[in-house]
């Protein structure tokens, strides 16, 4: 059976497994619109590349598997290129002019804090599958869902996890102090070291247009840390590491969200190994949803990462609740949908809502070994 067929049966199985029989689809529509806003160009264009591949492979598997019985997703794809102005523009054009049920995205958490309050001005429901900043997004309104594990979900375990394999005692941070996502993985990075009693050594800054990082990455080193944290966007990623190791910094490097993609190996090459970062995808789960869909995705010419598992799992997400709605796709029937989302079966693990509408899965650390991304155990 073709990577294709396999998830499509998958899906349509995960999605009515343990589930009692529910009403037909209403005869009055037959495709439900949804909205994707990702970062296509830009600064953070290598996350959106796996994103538009991801949510175009979830919502054929939707379709081809009958999931939502007759049914079916329509998908409108839009570039926020990484500007928030951007961002706001094409939120207006799917709400207002595409007339989409759902939004997803969009791919960065400055672009939401910008984008999101549209769609709720205008009770459109959206599923943020890659906005990571705690204590945000869902915060904007009761028609904002999150599918992406928040940093500090997800970094305190990676960094204990990578403590007591380490055995660290000091760190020291860089950050991007000019952007949500990064200053978000900063402030949990800085808060999950002060509670496990590790001194910070010295913490330097950069803007997300910066390329040479040799000043704060030399004074960084000067001060001997036992680890290096640093929360950047994948194109500054990567030369980061690069200038780490062309600098002589030999000691442990861990990234934050920003790493989560294959463009960071890409980019660092050999500095890349070794390099450390909490996900929110297990890579290595051997569920037949993931694999189906990491088939799937190289079948189409992509090796998935955790941008591209968010994604996917957030069109799952959205068919669950159009189903959980009676198999009803306007705006009121989705999110009501959403609220009853519980234990799906996704790339990313079972997954359910919080009830702030934040996201509640597994998460897992990885380290790059070998030029891949591995689940370090």
């Amino acid at each position: 059976m073709r990577p294709s067929l396999r998830i499509a049966a998958a899906v349509a199985g995960m999605a009515f497994a343990g589930c009692t029989r529910s009403p037909s689809p209403s005869p009055a529509a037959s495709a439900v619109r949804i909205g994707a806003v990702f970062s296509l160009t830009g600064n953070a264009a290598a996350y959106g590349a796996q994103q538009k591949a991801a949510v175009q492979l979830a919502v054929d598997d939707v379709n081809k598997g009958n999931t939502l019985r007759g049914l079916t997703l329509e998908l409108v794809l839009e570039d926020d290129g990484t500007n928030p102005q951007q961002g706001i523009s094409v939120f207006d054009r799917l709400i207002n002019a595409n007339k989409v049920s759902a939004i997803i995205g969009p791919t960065l958490s400055t672009l939401a804090e910008a984008a999101d309050p549209r769609a709720q001005a205008q009770k459109t429901p959206v599923v943020a599958v890659s906005n990571t900043k705690p204590n945000a997004i869902t915060t904007i309104g009761d028609y904002i869902w999150r599918v992406s594990l928040t940093e500090a979900q997800v970094i305190p375990s990676a960094l204990a996890l990578a403590r007591e394999k380490l055995g660290f005692k000091t760190a020291a941070l860089l950050y991007g102090d000019d952007d949500a996502f990064t200053k978000a993985g900063f402030d949990v990075m800085k808060s999950a070291l002060e509670k496990a009693g590790v001194k910070i050594l010295g913490i330097q800054t950069f803007s997300t247009k910066d390329r040479d990082f040799d000043a704060q990455l030399t004074a960084l080193k000067g001060l001997k840390p036992d680890i290096l944290l640093v929360s950047a966007l994948v194109e500054q990623a990567g030369s980061i590491a690069v200038q780490a190791r062309q600098l002589g910094y030999t000691g442990p490097l861990m990234g934050g969200n920003g790493f989560n993609s294959t463009k960071f190996i890409q980019l660092a090459g050999p500095a890349a190994e070794g390099v450390l970062v909490g996900t929110a995808w297990n890579r290595a789960s051997q569920e037949p949803v993931n694999q189906a869909f990491i088939a799937a995705m190289k079948a189409r010419g992509t090796d998935p990462d955790q941008f591209a598992a968010q994604a996917y799992s957030g069109v799952l997400v959205i068919a669950e609740a159009i189903r959980q709605a009676g198999f009803k796709g306007g705006r009121e029937d989705i999110r009501e949908g959403l609220a009853k989302v519980k234990d799906l079966p996704t790339p990313l693990g079972r997954f359910s809502f919080l009830p702030n509408r934040d996201g509640d899965h597994l998460a897992a650390v990885q380290i790059v070994r070998g030029g891949k991304f591995e689940i370090l155990q």
